[in-house]
């Protein structure tokens, strides 16, 4: 479903709120969003600036699902299909994203969010970032953009992602569109993370149909739908990045990163700017849940794996629950190994049976209470490449995060009597039939 469209259902849904009152970027509509717990909003009256703010549509799992057509229990399915099989979009002559086109542009006129204070500068987040690859081609991601002058941001590119690679290995500047405003296929599929040189942008178009069109002064395709295109360089300067709150929750550090000089910019005519917040809900979900059928993937390989979940607590990055059907003793440890591989920035995950619901932390910590040994059912990785949100790695300017990796088998053991393991179920009744 497009993004205007899905706006409307959800407004008739009574699923958005629309904000009337003037609300300020310093701060306040950050604020609202939070108290609103990230519900789908709309602010009408942003002072100061001509563009109404949305924000909250990738906010939980459910809202995501109706954005992309499905229902909760069947989104990791409908993402893993995606993934498998991307459908090449269509490239259109006209677009609504290039209804205005601005050759001198300001972004002191977009409508920046000022989210925190401690905050390096006004950030752009709701950030789908485009460019090419001279090898592997066309690549999609998310990039934090901070505001540092009147056309020049600082982009945080993260070591060994696919755009800092690209970037490290090219002579000169590299082209980069950023996407803001997007569909709810479009902005998951920019979080996937597929194998280097499957396109994101034919994931989206799997999962509803996503025409691209030519950007005005680069070489690069963007969704013709989005509501901002904003085209620009990657250069050679660097500037201060940060400091930021970042997935984690945590603020994370002032860097020197790339300046990032914008051309050209694009939008519709009655363009909306998409919010969002930084370590909070659609954050955490658009970093961790694409990552669970890249998890689902490897682990299908080695074992039957019915279900994948990042999970809130670990940041929705850092930590995994794997649900497999248990057929080799050795199962569970294949999983575990070939979770890391699915997701190369997680910490710690857990393997379970099929009988432990993993969205319910009790009955993981249940499975691990009753079904593992510590001495025979953990696998420890020291020195692993690791992620740069998790606070407590080893982390070196310009060298990739080191961190212990830890995998659990919270599998029941192989030639068991496997009764000893189940939870035992009481009969329900009807409670009345013995009060009357």
């Amino acid at each position: 479903m497009n993004l205007r469209d899905f706006l409307i259902k959800l407004e008739k849904e009574d699923k958005l709120v629309r904000i009337k009152k003037e609300v300020t970027v310093k701060n306040e509509i950050a604020d609202v969003i939070y108290s609103l717990n990230e519900q789908p909003v709309i602010f009408d009256n942003v002072r100061d600036y001509d563009f109404p703010i949305f924000a909250g549509i990738t906010s939980n799992r459910d809202i995501i699902a109706d954005g992309l057509g499905t229902i909760k229990n069947k989104l990791l399915f409908k993402l893993v299909d995606a993934l498998r099989n991307p459908i090449e979009p269509v490239i259109v002559d006209n677009a609504p994203c290039q209804e205005i086109v601005i050759k001198n542009p300001d972004i002191s006129k977009l409508p920046l969010l000022y989210h925190l204070d401690g905050d390096g500068g006004r950030y752009a987040t709701a950030t789908v970032a485009t460019i090419k690859d001279p090898e592997s081609g066309r690549n999609v991601s998310y990039h934090r953009l901070m505001e540092i002058d009147k056309n020049k941001f600082t982009a945080r590119l993260i070591q060994k992602r696919q755009t800092r690679t690209t970037y490290d290995k090219i002579d000169g500047d590299l082209e980069m569109a950023v996407c803001i405003g997007n569909s709810v296929p479009v902005m998951i599929a920019a979080s996937l993370g597929p194998p280097s040189g499957v396109d994101e942008f034919s994931i989206a178009n799997s999962l509803d149909k996503t025409n691209l069109v030519k950007c005005i002064t680069k070489d690069l395709e963007v969704p013709a739908e989005s509501e901002f295109v904003i085209e620009g360089r990657l250069t050679r300067d660097l500037d201060r990045e940060g400091p930021f709150v970042d997935l984690t929750e945590t603020r994370d550090f002032e860097r020197q990163e790339p300046v990032f000089i914008v051309d050209c910019i694009t939008h519709r005519r009655d363009a909306m700017y998409q919010a969002l917040l930084p370590g909070k809900f659609e954050h955490k979900l658009l970093m961790g849940m694409p990552k669970e059928p890249t998890i689902f993937d490897e682990v299908s390989k080695v074992a039957d794996c019915k279900n994948v979940y990042v999970t809130m607590g670990g940041g929705s990055w850092l930590h995994g629950i794997v649900q497999i059907k248990k057929k080799n003793p050795d199962d569970g440890k294949k999983a575990i190994e070939a979770a890391f591989n699915g997701h190369k920035s997680m910490k710690h995950v857990t393997i379970v049976d099929e009988d432990v619901d993993i969205f319910n932390p009790n009955a993981v910590e249940w499975a691990m209470a009753t079904r593992f040994q510590g001495d025979k059912d953990m696998i420890v990785k020291p020195d692993q490449s690791g992620s740069s949100l998790d606070p407590s790695g080893k982390h070196e300017p310009g060298k990739k995060t080191l961190t212990t990796k830890i995998g659990f088998d919270a599998t029941i053991p192989s030639d068991v009597d496997k009764s000893k393991y189940e939870v035992v179920k009481y009969r329900e009744v009807d409670s009345n039939d013995y009060l009357r």
